[in-house]
């Protein structure tokens, strides 16, 4: 019986609390699966996680952890390359961006920080995103900042996540002139990954190619300046510290995205 992330989720739930019963189906396959066991206690019914649901768990906390150690590591691999590249790059970045939608809740404050909603009737809807890697060019010339965004992606669940829920795709290319999707070899083909998006297919020695991202007009306005004002870029790469002091290297490379 294949188990999702809903019955992951009631195992954890039931781990964490006193494991009273919801009776619905996804304890009933829990309880089949041999993950929870039901135990009368003063005549009532309390479920509790067996041995094998701690080992069933623990087997999903070290397998999010790879994924996320494994997400660290692309992120890094990145963003050292952009800043090869000639850019300025942050990462942990918090920005908003307003997106065609119905206006928000009576009575909800207004963001503190906002960016320029794009034209729609009615209010905008605000959409908060983490971008994995946002970077600018390191020029002097506003219309040369060319403002990426790069998410990485490393589980192919996560990409189709993020693909059935498109406003967080949506507010990183309202906050960038190009926009990449940087995929672990062998989770996707580019052709699953919307137009406006370029693809880098990431693999053990090297980024690749897979599309070039399709380049717009933008400027940041003024709360993503306040935003990247408030968190430190990435310092630059140790072995590349020096080279900006003489002549002995030759400046970085062409932008790889």
């Amino acid at each position: 019986m294949p188990l999702g992330t809903p019955h992951w989720r009631r195992l954890r739930e039931i781990w964490r609390s006193a494991g009273w019963p919801c009776q619905d189906l996804i304890e009933v396959e829990l309880l089949a699966a041999g993950l929870l066991e039901r135990l009368q206690e003063d005549g009532r019914e309390r479920l509790r996680v067996t041995d094998a649901g701690v080992q069933a768990l623990a087997a999903t906390l070290d397998r999010n952890r790879r994924a996320r150690d494994a997400h660290e590591q692309l992120v890094g691999r990145v963003a050292l390359e952009l800043q090869r590249a000639g850019r300025v790059v942050w990462r942990g970045l918090t920005l908003r961006a307003g997106l065609p939608g119905e206006a928000e809740a009576p009575g909800a404050p207004a963001p503190l920080i906002e960016t320029p909603a794009p034209p729609a009737q009615g209010r905008p809807r605000w959409v908060q995103a983490m971008p994995d890697v946002f970077s600018i060019r390191h020029t002097t010339v506003p219309d040369y900042l060319d403002v990426a965004v790069h998410e990485i992606k490393v589980r192919r669940a996560d990409l189709l996540g993020e693909l059935r829920r498109p406003a967080k795709s949506q507010a990183y290319l309202a906050l960038s002139s190009q926009c990449w999707f940087v995929l672990q070899a062998g989770i996707a083909e580019p052709e699953e990954i919307p137009a406006d998006f370029g693809v880098l297919i990431a693999h053990a020695q090297h980024l690749a190619l897979a599309r070039p991202a399709p380049r717009r007009a933008h400027q940041p306005d003024f709360g993503t300046w306040m935003a990247l004002a408030r968190h430190a870029c990435e310092p630059a790469p140790a072995d590349d510290a020096q080279a900006w002091l003489g002549e002995a290297q030759s400046p970085p490379g062409p932008d790889p995205g």
